[in-house]
């Protein structure tokens, strides 16, 4: 499912239009991205958090010389599936 079909199925659902439905969904995404970004951890209950997290420096490889490289530490977002939907996706038996 790409965007548009996402805009598609809430605004049925949801029972606005299909502009209402891409405002609210680019508006919450966008809201989210600055949380994270902020170092705001931001937790929908049932549906699992997004927070920002620390990779540590590493070594690597360039694949091309087979050269070893210094990988920095940087920080980079992390989505956690919560109790629901990881039952949704996975139903236990």
């Amino acid at each position: 499912m790409n965007k548009g079909e996402l805009i598609d199925t809430v605004a049925n659902k949801a029972d606005v239009t299909k502009k209402q439905a891409d405002s609210i969904i680019s508006a919450t995404i966008e809201t989210i991205m600055e949380a994270v970004a902020g170092d705001d951890k931001v937790t929908l209950v049932g549906f699992g958090s997004f927070e920002a997290r620390n990779r540590k420096a590493r070594e690597g490889r360039n694949p091309k010389t087979n050269e070893k490289m210094s990988i920095p530490a940087t920080k980079v977002p992390a989505f956690s599936a919560g109790k629901l939907f990881k039952e949704k996706v996975a139903p236990k038996k």
